[in-house]
């Protein structure tokens, strides 16, 4: 059997991660680069789900076995655990998905997005009247071989994250796209979350360690 040489290797990311953690913003970033081929998102307009190119096969898994990959050798698929379909929360069948993908890819990569616990307590209960992380890490908790991605460290750290993340996944992320810096992360989302905090119990004790030091 001839040996596949690294360039020929086929990649899926699969991003996952609770309701409101980022899914689309990841599914953004990693689509941008010219070799994955990912959902194309538009830049100022969100999209749901069910456009999603992997869609038909979160819903019937076996079918994974006709998905055409001649064209690029990385691809990323993304969805939010619980999605919604028919206007009811669903859990992704990802024991299925994952076990019919490596049989279609020499390598299959699950990357969990962390984000604040509060903030998706909010977001979830506004968007859709109901905190649903809980349904969330449960379902991660079964999942074995997982890499992490965080939103919050996106926005602190920018490009120099995902340089690291090329590593870390082993997979190709256009890390300085210069309308990924300019569009995606010009302005932090969990701003709308913040307000002014009361005064803390130890501000005036810090306060004059600082001066004193």
């Amino acid at each position: 059997m001839e040996m596949q040489g690294k360039e020929d290797i086929k990649k899926l990311l699969i991003v996952t991660g609770p309701q409101g953690s980022g899914n689309h913003l990841w599914s953004k970033i990693f689509a941008m680069h010219p070799n994955v081929i990912g959902w194309p998102l538009m830049r100022k307009e969100w999209q749901g789900h069910h456009e999603e190119p992997f869609k038909e096969y979160w819903q019937e898994p076996e079918k994974l076995k006709e998905f055409n990959t001649d064209d690029k050798n990385n691809f990323v698929t993304s969805i939010s655990c619980p999605y919604y379909k028919d206007k009811k929360p669903q859990v992704p069948k990802y024991a299925e998905f994952i076990g019919e993908a490596k049989k279609k890819f020499d390598s299959v990569v699950v990357c969990i997005i962390g984000r604040d616990r509060d903030i998706l307590n909010i977001q979830q209960t506004r968007v859709r009247k109901e905190h649903t992380t809980p349904i969330a890490l449960e379902q991660f908790d079964r999942l074995a071989d997982v890499k992490f991605i965080s939103t919050e460290l996106l926005y602190l750290y920018g490009e120099k994250y995902l340089k690291h993340l090329t590593t870390v996944l082993d997979f190709p992320i256009a890390w300085n796209h210069a309308s990924l810096l300019k569009d995606y992360l010009k302005e932090n989302p969990n701003k709308r979350y913040l307000i002014e905090p009361d005064k803390g119990g130890f501000d005036e004790e810090v306060a004059k360690a600082c001066e004193e030091s």
